[in-house]
């Protein structure tokens, strides 16, 4: 595979991935005002900001109409749902021939769509219905991706990409969560809160089924970080890059592969053997800023071996 196909593929699948999570930290915020006091809007708004690396300009924490057009359709903010989506529209176009066509619909009429609509047309309506229905395309385009491509070196660069976006984006969310609680801030952050993280990573009825309705933080970190069965797992993903490698290895048969392979092996040997308790006692906070260590040498592994290597690296010997 032409290597600005697989750059291509790979951050379609990441934008599309941000995209989603983005749509999602903000229906959660919003449907979070219902149980909330006045006092806990800012920090829980600030959390979920934080969680996308996005600061908002000036004292506008408590103007939401403010924080959404930044997150969704600010096109000169990265983070905006606008913006990633005008970026996977843009990478799914230099690749058109690659991705079926029943994708590339949808992804321009979700582009589209996105691009019509203004912040004040989607609070004049229901935007908490809004978000839904971005959560609801993207899952949808998920769907179609997996059902009509063939599941070969394209295919994998798709799902390395996605689950290399899901780990860092959780490890971000666990973070800012856990940071009061394990600094012994814990009247900034209540019951509330931890079912709005397990929400926030589309795990709560999950987290349910594992746990009963019984959300304890240990159990939540334990959850989004180790369980090998729920998709939104950092554990699951981790399992979902490795794998993805070592085919994506096979088909190309590069001998320069192997960097990205053992990489994405270890960080999925640390999480089958970690040990909640141990991880939180040790550092909690150190072990996801490591993740996310581990994940950018996994990236830059990637690029060596597929996407940005010397031309005599191709060549045969």
């Amino acid at each position: 595979m032409l290597s600005r196909v697989a750059d291509n593929l790979f951050w379609m699948s990441r934008y599309l991935e941000r995209t989603e999570h983005t749509a999602r930290l903000i229906g959660v915020g919003l449907t979070q005002i219902l149980d909330q006091t006045p006092q806990a809007l800012v920090p829980r708004w600030q959390r979920l900001l934080a969680a996308l690396h996005v600061e908002l300009p000036g004292d506008s924490l408590n103007d939401l109409q403010s924080i959404t057009r930044l997150l969704t359709t600010d096109a000169t903010n990265p983070a905006s749902i606008r913006a990633c989506m005008a970026r996977a529209r843009e990478n799914a176009r230099q690749v058109r021939e690659q991705i079926s066509s029943e994708m590339w619909e949808h992804i321009n009429q979700l582009y589209l769509n996105v691009q019509a609509i203004s912040i004040e047309q989607i609070w004049q309506d229901e935007p908490v219905e809004f978000y839904q229905m971005i959560k609801e395309r993207l899952h949808l385009i998920q769907g179609i991706t997996d059902a009509t491509m063939n599941h070969g070196e394209g295919w994998r660069f798709i799902q390395v990409g996605r689950y290399l976006e899901r780990i860092w984006a959780t490890t971000l969310l666990l973070e800012v969560f856990f940071r009061p609680y394990l600094s012994g801030n814990e009247s900034t952050i209540d019951a509330i809160d931890w079912v709005a993280l397990l929400k926030c990573c589309t795990a709560f009825e999950a987290y349910c089924k594992v746990y009963t309705a019984d959300v304890q933080p240990a159990r939540v970190a334990e959850f989004l970080l180790l369980n090998a069965e729920s998709p939104r797992s950092i554990r699951f993903a981790a399992d979902q890059v490795q794998m993805s490698l070592e085919q994506i290895g096979q088909l190309a048969g590069t001998r320069h592969a192997a960097r990205a392979e053992r990489l994405a092996g270890r960080l999925r040997a640390q999480l089958d053997y970690g040990q909640v308790d141990e991880i939180i006692a040790d550092n909690l906070l150190l072990f996801l800023s490591q993740i996310r260590q581990q994940c950018s040498a996994i990236h830059d592994a990637i690029y060596q071996a597929y996407i940005s290597y010397p031309i005599d690296q191709a060549l045969p010997q």
